[in-house]
């Protein structure tokens, strides 16, 4: 269990798909592990097209399917004051990655990873978008986030080795 609180932000595109998917999937798994009082999570977006949206109703859809639920989040961009309120900034892709990377102060690049980077049962490096993609494609990025939040909590749950 961490020492202090932990917040973890999620960032994809518009924050309509892949990243409140993923603040779901990780909140619900941080809930189930009793930690919702050490660790928090939210999700942001690299660029503002669809600031105060909820989730993209089939991304709803299908997490609701699988018992997450995404009816409360509201689409926002990442702002610069998340850099310093955020001990991880996770990106879908390499593509957020690189815009977060632009953004961040030197003293804050260390907060930055990859979502796959967390994963144990996909190869995958990247979280595809499924927005112009079918249901199969959904489903697919929620067997993606899964795994990598497991993977992420777990890394999380250990203590910090000094």
């Amino acid at each position: 269990m961490p020492d202090k609180r932990v917040a973890v932000l999620f960032v994809c595109t518009g924050n309509i798909c892949r990243s409140p998917t993923a603040e779901a999937i990780f909140r619900k798994l941080v809930a189930d592990a009793g930690m919702s009082q050490a660790i928090v999570a939210d999700s942001a977006g690299t660029h503002g097209y669809h600031i105060g949206e909820p989730p993209d109703p089939r991304a709803r859809a299908h997490a609701a399917e699988r018992g997450y639920d995404l009816s409360g989040l509201r689409a926002r961009k990442v702002e610069r004051a998340d850099f310093q309120r955020f001990d991880l900034i996770v990106a879908m892709d390499r593509d957020h990655l690189a815009a977060l990377e632009e953004v961040a102060d030197p003293s804050t690049m260390h907060k930055l990873k990859l979502m796959m980077s967390y994963a144990r049962a996909f190869k995958e490096q990247e979280v595809p978008d499924p927005y112009y993609g079918g249901p199969r494609d959904f489903e697919r990025v929620l067997d993606l986030l899964e795994d990598a939040a497991r993977g992420l909590l777990d890394a999380l749950s250990k203590p910090a080795r000094g």
